[in-house]
């Protein structure tokens, strides 16, 4: 019989839960940990939402694919039928929505989403009048939603599921699921790089208040899962889409950004319970289950397999991984390449190497980085940085002589890998088409309802 897979995301998380050191109260997500395999060393393909989520479930990279901004700010793939979903639905598989989908319009209008993308079912409950601080409360009807579906779905043909949870994405709620007690903004420690400010101290608080809902609505599908047999026939996938909503973490090409949790269980694997060091990206998820499986996989796919993993302790598939910027909420066009050892970062608008503000979710921090110079904060046009001395990439070394070795073997490699690619980067400039929502690079409010803060079509 065909194994099912469940696909299962959080929104904004990074590593920064329990399964992986952090003081995070995510119990139900650190027993899954323990029952599956985590990965150390994963990374996406784009440190913004639909970028990210879009290169998993293509298997291709966003310059390829079409994805270079978000969906709800009028992106799209290029081809929907390269879809996870679609390509599933091909092997006879029922595929089901549940809660956030990322890869069309808007990730709260789960009914289009679900339309668009092409999925048999969507079985999201009803989200109308719940503010953002709210959306959690969504994620755990969702989840419910999910454990009924699993009660009454034919056990005998093969699913893939989807449930997406708003969880950990700003705003964050004000309180906690009820099992918790409340935060003190005294005895937290923000994850580096931020700083132990108080302001910072009590935004963080409220990261920790959204992770206990995802747990608590993660818990609820696996104990569904557990419970209607079916834990043990499918390929469980618990991860994310980039870093946490704070400034120098989501949405930039450092491991605050591309770095994510990647927790996955397959049953009969060598590896439960165990950990993986060698370096996957999230471009290779599609190709991995394609072996698991036993499906030929299309030809499109630009990831690689790391299915080995699960059987040989410390297999290696990669010697790099790939990751980019194109649009976030401005034009940040980037590309960066991370060996074990090294990550070289390059920025292409040589023109505007200032930090794009509004691709920093607005927040109290954010607010504080403004009040103490954001404004004039730089990025270098190209960064080397030696994960081994300088793990929070703050030490550029490109220009230092020693390096120089180094830079030009990055500097080939990633060239290398947009020529196989085809990325349009290399061309020029992407131009404004038109019904794509951008802000311009030195706006700061990415909400702003001026005009003059948004590009217009052909800029």
């Amino acid at each position: 019989m065909k194994k099912n897979v469940i696909y299962i995301h959080t929104h904004d998380s990074g590593k920064v839960l329990s399964p992986y050191g952090y003081d995070v109260p995510t119990p139900a997500l650190q027993q899954f940990a323990e029952e599956a395999t985590i990965f150390r060393q994963a990374y996406c393909v784009g440190p913004t939402c639909s970028p990210s989520r879009a290169g998993l479930l293509t298997g291709m990279y966003p310059h390829s694919n079409g994805m270079y901004g978000l969906s709800q700010r009028g992106f799209q793939l290029h081809d929907y039928n390269q879809h996870l979903v679609n390509f599933l639905k091909k092997q006879d598989y029922h595929t089901v929505l549940c809660g956030i989908q990322h890869e069309a319009g808007s990730y709260t209008d789960h009914k289009n989403g679900a339309k668009m993308i092409g999925y048999d079912q969507d079985i999201t409950s009803d989200n109308a009048g719940l503010t953002e601080q709210e959306l959690v409360k969504w994620d755990y009807k969702n989840a419910n939603q999910v454990r009924e579906w699993l009660q009454q779905t034919d056990k005998d043909k093969p699913f893939f599921l989807s449930y997406g949870m708003f969880a950990t994405h700003r705003k964050f709620p004000e309180e906690a699921h009820e099992d918790y007690p409340e935060f003190d903004p005294k005895y937290v420690m923000p994850p580096y790089p931020m700083s132990d400010d108080k302001r910072i101290r009590e935004d963080y608080t409220g990261y920790l208040n959204s992770a206990t809902w995802a747990n608590e609505s993660f818990k609820v599908v696996i104990d569904a899962l557990k419970e209607e047999g079916l834990y043990d026939n499918s390929i469980i996938i618990l991860t994310t889409d980039h870093g946490l909503a704070f400034p120098f973490g989501k949405c930039t090409l450092y491991d605050t950004g591309i770095g994510v949790s990647l927790i996955m269980r397959v049953p009969g694997s060598n590896m439960i319970g165990e950990e993986v060091e060698g370096l996957v990206s999230q471009v290779d998820i599609f190709p991995t289950l394609c072996e698991l499986l036993e499906i030929e996989k299309p030809s499109y796919l630009q990831g690689v397999s790391f299915a080995e993993m699960f059987k040989v302790m410390d297999h290696e598939v990669r010697d790099e991984i790939f990751a980019e910027i194109n649009y976030h909420t401005s034009y940040e066009p980037a590309r960066s390449i991370r060996t074990k050892r090294y990550k070289y970062i390059k920025y292409y608008d040589e023109n505007y190497l200032k930090i794009n503000r509004t691709n920093i979710d607005n927040s109290p921090t954010k607010t504080l980085f403004h009040e103490n110079g954001l404004e004039e904060a730089v990025k270098p046009h190209e960064g080397l940085y030696d994960l081994m001395y300088d793990p929070g990439e703050r030490n550029n070394l490109a220009g230092v002589e020693r390096y120089n070795t180094i830079l030009e073997e990055m500097r080939q490699k990633l060239h290398d890998h947009q020529v196989k690619t085809n990325d349009p980067i290399l061309s020029g400039h992407f131009k404004i088409e038109e019904g794509w929502k951008v802000n311009r690079a030195e706006t700061y409010n990415p909400s702003s309802k001026d005009p003059n803060d948004y590009l217009k079509a052909g800029e």
